[in-house]
């Protein structure tokens, strides 16, 4: 076994010799070459972690060349027997840093964090707070190293009119970082003992009869995919998205009923929606025909993908009912196409249980001990109270 201190004399003459095996330092323990025929050199570090009954280990520092030199190399054999001293397996050090900057990369770990989820309303909801507000900020930052104060920063950078997406921010990043725990990859949440941002006062807005019919009209002057949404919003009183993204498959034209799997409701929740005469002629519309396509997107724009440009839609159709000559309507959001029909339903009579069924609500009378015992799918009371729904929405395009 060849000894001598390694410097870039002594590596070179070893190298033009041809000499093939390992050298090893004789002023820092455990640091050495090891050279092979072709004049390649190797650096390399051995040493025990604990006593001198543990079994001998070898780490690579790196092959010669730039950045290793024999004086780089011999630098960084001093770092690392300075970190073995203290515990740390600098192998074992390189493997989590390797890990931290792939794997626990924060941009990664958001797009597993997102993988793993099941409901699609929610998993929708994560994807577009983390890719809008939180990977700009917190990028490929190691998640063990993400503190308080990146969170913070988070939040900082949105406005701080977004009261309600603030609180959505919040609850997807504290998920993620509960996830993170559950699973090992950090030990404590940066979020701890954050408090929550303060609730939204609840909306109350809900469209007249008038306006229901202004813009109704209004809708046949918007994109082709817009209008059709905006009308099955009203007549259905159905999630923005739970309508966009619907599928010719989740329709049966035979029964006229509508079947929103779980997958794609906010709330996992199945629901069957009855179809009443507004809707189908929505959907004729849409299908070109009386007869509906057995299976793709109803509303796929023409390059094939799902219609997003909601808010150039929405801004378009609020300046044709500006336009349309009659009185400024106060401001509005197409969420509250919910609250219209739910307010419509109550002022036809309908039962509260029924329209938290068509709404696909699992609170209220559907929480608790009567959401598990009473299974009744009020799916009679549904088509009856979809059927004044279209009356009388009907009733407000009369001229």
């Amino acid at each position: 076994m060849a000894s001598g201190k390694i410097t870039k004399r002594s590596v070179d003459a070893w190298i033009a010799q041809k000499f093939e095996g390992f050298v090893w330092d004789d002023g820092i323990k455990g640091f050495g070459a090891k050279f092979s025929k072709t004049g390649a050199v190797v650096y390399v570090l051995q040493f025990r972690m604990g006593g001198r009954e543990s079994s001998t280990r070898r780490y690579t520092i790196g092959s010669h060349g730039s950045p290793w030199t024999p004086t780089t190399a011999r630098d960084e054999a001093q770092r690392l027997l300075i970190l073995i001293a203290q515990g740390t397996d600098p192998a074992e050090a390189d493997r989590q840093r390797r890990r931290e900057a792939v794997d626990l990369a924060f941009d990664n770990y958001a797009l597993r964090f997102e993988q793993s989820l099941v409901k699609l309303g929610w998993k929708d909801q994560v994807s577009r707070s983390l890719r809008l507000h939180v990977t700009p900020v917190l990028g490929k930052r190691p998640l063990p190293k993400i503190k308080r104060s990146d969170v913070v920063a988070v939040f900082d950078r949105m406005p701080q009119s977004q009261l309600a997406n603030r609180r959505n921010v919040f609850a997807v990043l504290r998920r993620l970082f509960r996830w993170a725990v559950s699973r090992g990859d950090i030990d404590r949440s940066p979020m701890e003992g954050m408090e929550t941002p303060p609730a939204v006062r609840p909306r109350d807005r809900w469209l007249s009869d008038e306006e229901i019919g202004r813009v109704w009209r209004q809708t046949y002057h918007t994109h082709p995919c817009f209008g059709p949404i905006v009308r099955l919003l009203i007549v259905t009183g159905q999630r923005r998205e739970e309508v966009a993204s619907l599928a010719w498959e989740e329709l049966d034209q035979l029964e006229l009923i509508w079947t929103l799997p779980g997958s794609r409701s906010k709330n996992g929740e199945p629901n069957v929606v009855p179809l009443n005469n507004l809707a189908v002629e929505v959907l004729n519309a849409v299908a070109g025909s009386k007869t509906w396509p057995r299976r793709g997107k109803v509303f796929a724009t023409s390059s094939g993908a799902g219609f997003t440009a909601y808010h150039k839609g929405k801004l378009k159709l609020d300046r044709l009912v500006a336009e349309d000559g009659g009185e400024p309507m106060l401001p509005w959001r197409l969420h509250d196409l919910r609250r219209t029909l739910a307010t419509g339903f109550q002022r036809l009579g309908v039962r509260f249980e029924v329209t938290e069924a068509v709404l696909n609500h699992v609170g209220g009378s559907r929480a608790g001990v009567a959401g598990v015992y009473q299974r009744h799918d009020w799916k009679k009371e549904k088509r009856e109270a979809m059927n004044m729904w279209n009356d009388h929405v009907a009733s407000t395009l009369l001229p």
